[in-house]
């Protein structure tokens, strides 16, 4: 099977992480046969593909709607002799349908979803989620598929698998103290850290209010932002204006931060819709200790006082409460740590993520060889 897994994202955020994920993971268990990246040169997925060898393929376009990139595109399925499309993100996906509505293109698609969004009223947003050529809809969590039910007709065409990890990258790292030693923490305080875009849906101003309501009441620690995003300045405005500047460090964008998580002693996670929280994940790998919010899919990884603790959407109160809570309780920080790394590892690994996909990518190019075959037979 000739995989083409198509995205004309610029960013880099947990989906095109995902498309890495899942691109090694059919290369390494030889789960396919080939693949490759069709993506848009002056991207983020570019730039991490063509670092790591990954075969790709050039894909520049100035609008979706044009049918001179849909042509294009058929053109670049056909040369390459693809079994199936595998559809990374909304613009990639108008583009694929309008090269099979006006140019033919006969190759069975699977649409990858995980954002929890309602498509809308939209006609062509609408047609597109529902359009014949898209065989499946691989959705990462439960919360991601049922929003999409009030618009997507049929219901079978929607299969929910999780999400993925690179585990190998994360569970070898150990604690060693860097982060103390980088940003001069003193050793007896404990390290409360996040990693996430500075985005409205992350709730950066929850956070911010929560370590204010713990620095009141005195707990120990200082506490690391990871990340960068439009939002940064203005959340850096918010702790100046709570006083916190020697409580809350901006530690901006960084590439180790598989080597960062372990350093933390508690991963706080304010985020008020998030389809799964691929974060947490990361953090039962290093064996952190979790605090988050009961939002969107976050409870479909985070069991209640079972892999850590819940906190209500934009209650900081609460989010204090339970960080204060887990941070002084070390047997409740063993069992959340043991009990979160069995989740991840039974649940979300490359392996096991992988091979879901390629199960689904497998039944829609064996079904769409029988369709051809009997119409053959028909004519």
């Amino acid at each position: 099977m000739r995989v083409l897994h198509f995205t004309a994202s610029k960013v880099w955020r947990g989906h095109e992480q995902m498309i890495i994920d899942i691109y090694e993971s059919f290369r390494d268990n030889g789960f396919v046969e080939d693949q490759i990246i069709v993506c848009k040169s002056d991207s983020e997925i570019y730039k991490v593909a063509t670092g790591k060898n990954l075969q790709v393929q050039v894909f520049d376009f100035k609008s979706e709607y044009n049918l001179k990139a849909a042509r294009k595109f058929k053109e670049i399925v056909t040369e390459y002799g693809a079994d199936i499309i595998k559809i990374h993100n909304s613009k990639a996906h108008t583009i694929s349908v309008l090269s099979s509505v006006f140019f033919g293109l006969n190759v069975p698609m699977v649409l990858s979803r995980t954002l929890i969004k309602n498509i809308g009223t939209n006609f062509f947003r609408k047609y597109k989620y529902n359009y014949k050529g898209i065989k499946k809809i691989i959705c990462i969590s439960e919360p991601v598929a049922d929003i999409l039910k009030s618009s997507i007709k049929n219901h079978d065409k929607m299969i929910v698998i999780g999400s993925v990890v690179d585990t190998e990258s994360f569970i070898h790292n150990k604690k060693n103290g860097f982060l103390h030693r980088e940003f001069n923490i003193p050793l007896e305080y404990k390290i409360i850290g996040n990693v996430s875009a500075f985005s409205k849906v992350k709730d950066h101003y929850t956070w911010v209010n929560t370590v204010e309501e713990l620095f009141k009441r005195g707990v120990k620690a200082k506490y690391i932002l990871i990340g960068e995003g439009s939002l940064e300045l203005e959340i850096k405005n918010y702790v100046k204006s709570k006083r916190l500047e020697n409580e809350v460090i901006f530690a901006g964008f960084r590439s180790d931060v598989q080597k960062c998580i372990p350093e933390f002693d508690l991963f706080l996670f304010t985020s008020k819709s998030e389809a799964t929280g691929g974060v947490i994940l990361e953090s039962y790998a290093c064996k952190v200790p979790v605090v988050a919010a009961r939002a969107g899919g976050i409870p479909t990884v985070l069991i209640d006082n079972e892999t850590g603790l819940l906190a209500e959407v934009g209650d900081f109160m609460d989010f204090a409460d339970k960080t204060e809570l887990l941070i002084n309780d070390k047997l409740l920080q063993d069992k959340f740590v043991k009990k979160g790394y069995e989740f991840l590892m039974t649940t979300s690994t490359r392996l096991i993520i992988g091979k879901k996909i390629v199960n689904i990518l497998n039944e829609v190019v064996s079904t769409n060889l029988i369709n051809k075959k009997n119409i053959k037979y028909d004519l």
